[in-house]
């Protein structure tokens, strides 16, 4: 939904996300970049930067309209000329399943995730994915950011649309939405050996606000509750302890069925990937008695004066990358892949000259040396992949929110021509990844 736009063409359904309207500070969500028209101008692009790998998501609602029943062969078909398209420019397609936008007749008909039967859909949806294209799509992902399944986003990116948003709610989708995973997973191996999948999650390094062991505490039950329950689980087909007895005590054991915990116990992954842009601190004080650990930061979130940040408070720390790469290969036997890493920042083109960017390019030199210093380190790492090739409006819908090194020509609210413009860290990143990182 960031980057396709025709919302109403070539047979696709609608999703949640086509009925969020444009606000003050949000574009609606029916054109976006017109990927859907333009997409072989921006495969050019890529081929000249120098990507050998590219991650897009396959709109559910596109290859099958009302999420359940029949699929749409025109939609498959624009996924089947774009994978096409992409390996004729010698790039590697890597395909995400889910990127939020639940199809609308199953956000109505079931309330998303927390119901069974969309777990079922999804893997019928993702089955069929992987039989069309699984002869030339190598690299698979199931959830975008799984993780926030278990956070205060799981609702709205689950296609919940009613109820009281209770924790065993959340609970629930958390564990649908692994188990949905868990079907796909064991699908592609048990039936496609050459095809390599694994988690995907919004991991960031999160630091006590001080060295009070209540704050170190709070911050070692966050990560195991946020990050480190679903890397068990990806890699070890099991719960966290921590988390099975949380969920005993709090009215939440009924959730963990016991057909299910056997389909997740045979899970495991080919790699283990993540989206990184920022490190948080929490502060142990600021959370009320009682808190889910899930919550931790939504009450305890504290600003961290050592580092700088964006505009949206999102804090700059390449340190923090380094140590998520070193910390993650020393725990786990299989390859670490950070596939979104970027900056956010308003810009303005003149219409004449190439945005300017020095910040962005001092972002991702040094985000890229960290992981030169990860792998010197011996971390065995996948790739890299960068957020992004070209502006797209944010998941909140916000076209201001820029990350990428080509500009698009369009606002919030004016779609003027969509030009594509590199900015001067297109160039750089293309010296960078020339030289395979030497020249930085």
């Amino acid at each position: 939904m960031q980057t396709e736009g025709a919302a109403n063409e070539g047979g696709k359904g609608k999703s949640v996300y086509d009925t969020y309207e444009a606000t003050a500070e949000t574009s609606d969500w029916q054109v976006a970049i017109d990927e859907y028209h333009r997409y072989p101008e921006d495969i050019a692009l890529m081929k000249d930067l120098g990507m050998n790998c590219y991650r897009f998501q396959i709109s559910w609602s596109r290859v099958q309209p009302d999420g359940e029943g029949e699929f749409n062969e025109e939609g498959i078909k624009f996924y089947s000329d774009l994978v096409d398209q992409l390996l004729a420019a010698g790039i590697q397609p890597m395909v995400a399943l889910y990127h939020f936008d639940m199809p609308l007749n199953l956000a109505k008909k079931y309330n998303g995730f927390v119901s069974k039967q969309v777990v079922e859909d999804f893997y019928q949806f993702g089955k069929k994915m992987v039989d069309v294209l699984g002869d030339r799509v190598k690299y698979w992902l199931t959830f975008n950011e799984q993780n926030l399944y278990g956070s205060q986003e799981a609702f709205k990116y689950s296609g919940y649309l009613e109820g009281d948003e209770t924790l065993h709610d959340l609970y629930q989708i958390s564990h649908n939405v692994m188990v949905a995973h868990a079907k796909v997973a064991n699908y592609i191996h048990a039936n496609k050996p050459d095809l390599k999948i694994g988690g995907m999650e919004a991991y960031r390094e999160v630091y006590p606000a001080t060295c009070n062991p209540q704050d170190v505490a709070a911050v070692r039950e966050y990560q195991e509750f946020t990050n480190n329950n679903l890397i068990s689980l990806f890699t070890q087909g099991k719960y966290s302890p921590e988390v099975v007895a949380f969920m005993e005590s709090n009215g939440l054991a009924d959730i963990l069925d016991e057909d299910e915990l056997a389909e997740l116990s045979l899970v495991t992954s080919d790699f283990f990937s993540f989206s990184y842009y920022s490190t948080s601190t929490i502060d142990s004080t600021k959370i009320p008695m009682g808190t889910p650990p899930n919550y931790y930061e939504v009450y305890g979130g504290k600003r961290n004066p050592y580092l700088a940040a964006n505009e949206w408070g999102w804090a700059i720390d390449p340190t923090g990358f380094e140590t998520v790469l070193v910390n993650l290969a020393n725990r786990l036997d299989i390859p670490i892949f950070p596939i979104e890493n970027g900056i956010g920042v308003r810009e303005h083109w003149d219409g004449v000259h190439p945005i300017n960017d020095t910040y962005r390019i001092e972002y991702h030199r040094n985000h890229i040396q960290a992981v030169k210093n990860a792998v010197a380190k011996g971390a065995n790492i996948l790739g890299y992949l960068g957020w992004g090739l070209i502006d797209i409006p944010s998941s909140a819908g916000n076209m201001e929110k820029r990350y990428g090194v080509v500009y698009v020509n369009r606002s919030n609210h004016d779609l003027k021509d969509l030009k594509r413009v590199p900015k001067q860290s297109y160039y750089w990143l293309k010296k960078v990844i020339s030289s395979n990182g030497e020249i930085l």
